[in-house]
């Protein structure tokens, strides 16, 4: 008796279904009711020949009154042709932030995110990126949809970032390895950079229609343009002096003073190879420099310092390592022991490049010129697969260099702008001409040499 009791109560409850309630004001308005008890509100309604239920929310949380108002806006959506189920539909499967930067990352590692020049970025830039977004952009804003960022969202990210709340020390891969994210004005105006590029990448993809980050006033960036005054270069010229004499730091010295005059960046110089070294030419035929392929002129200074190193068909790297065949890995540590606790503590190799370049721009020379012995974009020699270099940028890249190899040595000078000394050009030419016809140069009156 008491398993069929047992069975008629199973079967009553399995009878027991949910059900709507229409409205009798609102045609399509209902409320649903469900078997547990729990009642939500609904539309129906057809659109493209099929029927729709959209649930506008549980009752308890909105009052009748409230659903039949928001009832009759949906409703009236549909009249005009919309389906507002279909956009909830599409609204729920939006690409989050971190989503499209997964989707962003893996392109960018298949080198299919185009940096300057339109070439593939660099793998320093990607690991540069992959921080700043792993970092910054994930941790603020990741688990919002894409759809629905706007600029008060990227505002408020970018002012969190510039007052350090994503700041954190985290071990790296590499042995005892340890990466500290700071926070900052700097910080904040690359990572929001960053992000307007990855919204471009959704908009493109169709992802988004706009991109929100237009727009957004970044802080100033942290503008580097410390430059070297004449006692500082005689001061690094002696502590180059004695680390040369030294011997032990010898090689990251002469790295250095390669940086003093030639511009270059600091990875350009120790990963220089022979193979990219042209005497002939007077100048450096990078490979793989920021910029991509680059033909750098060189003063003569430069050349000695260079002969000096011995070209050796053994050896690829110019400075080498302590490995079998690597280069040379310890300036950051030596550029500490040779300058440190001399009052130049904060000088950098991009410290040497702005300098270079200001000197130059002090004796004279054009942004374009200076452009091109540095290796910036603007200033790129076109002609770089062809084997004779500009003269006019080769007398420059001598002239720089004289110049600062001179304050390294200790000189004191008068003149700063090479181009207005008319007597020093008369003598130049008039070397050049008596060099061209096989004649000794006639010696200048006053006995006197190029200042500048």
């Amino acid at each position: 008796m008491g398993r069929i009791t047992k069975r008629l109560v199973e079967a009553a409850i399995a009878e027991v279904k949910d059900y709507i309630i229409w409205d009798d004001e609102l045609p399509g308005f209902g409320i649903r009711i469900f078997a547990s008890g729990k009642r939500s509100y609904i539309i129906q309604y057809r659109t493209q020949g099929r029927s729709r239920r959209l649930t506008i929310g549980m009752h308890g949380i909105w009052t009748p009154e409230m659903a039949r108002r928001e009832a009759r806006i949906q409703l009236g959506r549909v009249a005009q042709g919309e389906d507002p189920q279909e956009e909830r539909q599409i609204d729920r499967q939006a690409i989050t932030v971190k989503e499209l930067c997964t989707l962003y990352l893996t392109d960018l590692n298949a080198g299919l995110i185009l940096g300057k020049g339109g070439r593939p970025k660099k793998q320093s830039t990607i690991d540069t990126d992959t921080g700043r977004i792993q970092r910054h952009i994930v941790p603020l804003l990741g688990p919002r949809r894409v759809r629905d960022l706007d600029k008060a969202h990227i505002n408020k990210a970018m002012k969190d970032i510039m007052a350090g709340k994503t700041a954190v020390s985290v071990r790296t891969a590499k042995l005892r390895g340890k990466a500290i994210v700071r926070g900052g004005a700097g910080t904040a105006a690359r990572t929001i950079g960053l992000l307007g590029g990855i919204l471009t990448y959704a908009v493109e993809f169709g992802i988004i229609e706009t991109n929100p980050a237009f727009g957004i006033r970044k802080p100033k960036d942290n503008v580097r343009d410390r430059r070297l005054s004449e006692a500082e270069y005689r001061l690094i010229g002696t502590k180059l002096r004695d680390a040369e004499a030294d011997g032990q730091y010898a090689i990251a010295a002469q790295i250095m003073r390669l940086l003093a005059l030639t511009g270059c960046r600091r990875s350009e110089l120790t990963k220089l190879r022979w193979s990219e070294v042209d005497i002939e030419s007077s100048c450096l035929r990078l490979e793989d420099s920021k910029e991509g392929k680059s033909v750098r002129p060189v003063g003569l200074h430069v050349i000695e310092c260079l002969q000096k190193q011995g070209m050796s068909e053994a050896r690829t790297y110019v400075f080498p390592g302590t490995g079998s065949d690597n280069a040379f890995g310890a300036l950051p540590d030596h550029w500490t022991k040779i300058l440190g606790g001399c009052g130049l503590d904060d000088i950098t190799p991009h410290v040497l490049r702005h300098s270079f370049a200001s000197i130059a721009n002090d004796l004279g020379f054009t942004e374009t010129t200076v452009a091109a012995l540095l290796g910036h974009a603007k200033g790129s020699v076109t002609g770089r697969y062809i084997h004779t270099m500009d003269a006019a940028l080769i007398a420059a890249a001598d002239t720089v260099a004289g110049y600062i190899q001179g304050l390294l040595d200790g000189a004191h000078y008068k003149l700063t702008a090479y181009a207005l000394d008319h007597a020093s050009r008369k003598q130049a030419l008039a070397s050049f001409l008596a060099a061209a016809v096989a004649e000794e140069p006639a010696a200048d009156a006053s006995g006197e040499s190029l200042a500048a």
